[in-house]
């Protein structure tokens, strides 16, 4: 029977202790290096490609809508009173000014949580130099960049919800006719979503509140920034569907 010898024999220096073989090295895979402490930039890139995952899903839902907004706008109804095919679409009276107000309140609020986040990455780029011992870069003030988008956010759904209650007072409802359902049903969409952004916001001042690791919160902000900005682009596409695609 034909037997294996190794060819170069595995001398004691090469065991572990007690004449074990030696332990391989424990790599740090995707969630942490050679000392053991998180990867926080392996961390940020799966969470932006899940941010680009919701919202290529957050697209087709809206694209899904224009889509039965613009047909049903071109198609007639069948009257069993007058048994022929009528238009029903109707007209809706927007508030124009108010929800331009609205669509201000969401882009300056773009601007700031788009500050929120290079702050953010400005803050964890220096947090290796700040933990070494015997360095400081002194006191440094920080703007409320964070607190400002939540309000200005909030500010934006209640303008929202302002603007429902001005359709409401133009006699204006969400049975009134399909195009008024269309303009709850498409806001109303962005708003839940929106809303979502403002919970991530929260969570963020949460971690900063629990004096959790400054990478850790700037991955919440940056994908929260760029969904934010999303927000603000589907917003201003929504305005205009509604405003000239009547």
């Amino acid at each position: 029977m034909a037997t294996y010898t190794p060819s170069t024999p595995i001398g004691s220096a090469q065991l572990g202790r007690g004449g074990a073989p030696p332990v391989p090295p424990r790599g740090g895979g995707d969630d942490g290096n050679s000392s053991g402490s998180p990867n926080y930039g392996a961390r940020l890139r799966r969470a932006r490609l899940g941010l680009i995952c919701a919202v290529a899903t957050v697209c087709m839902v809206f694209i899904s809508l224009t889509s039965a907004y613009v047909v049903r706008q071109g198609l007639p109804t069948f009257d069993d009173a007058s048994r022929n095919y009528v238009r029903d679409w109707g007209e809706v009276r927007l508030p124009f000014l108010l929800l331009a107000i609205n669509t201000v309140l969401l882009l300056v609020s773009s601007i700031t949580i788009e500050a929120a986040r290079r702050d953010a990455a400005r803050q964890a780029a220096l947090a290796p130099v700040k933990a070494i011992p015997g360095i400081s870069l002194g006191d440094e003030k920080r703007f409320p960049w964070l607190g400002i988008t939540v309000v200005l956010g909030l500010g934006f759904l209640l303008g929202q919800w302002l603007a429902w209650g001005e359709l409401h007072n133009r006699g204006f409802y969400i049975n009134t006719n399909p195009n008024s359902s269309f303009v709850f049903l498409l806001t109303a969409t962005h708003g839940v979503h929106l809303a979502g952004g403002i919970i991530a916001l929260l969570w963020a001042a949460i971690t900063s509140l629990l004096r959790k690791p400054i990478e850790a919160r700037r991955i919440v902000i940056d994908v929260t920034a760029w969904y934010w900005h999303f927000m603000a682009f589907l917003w201003i596409y929504i305005f205009a569907l509604l405003a000239f695609a009547r």
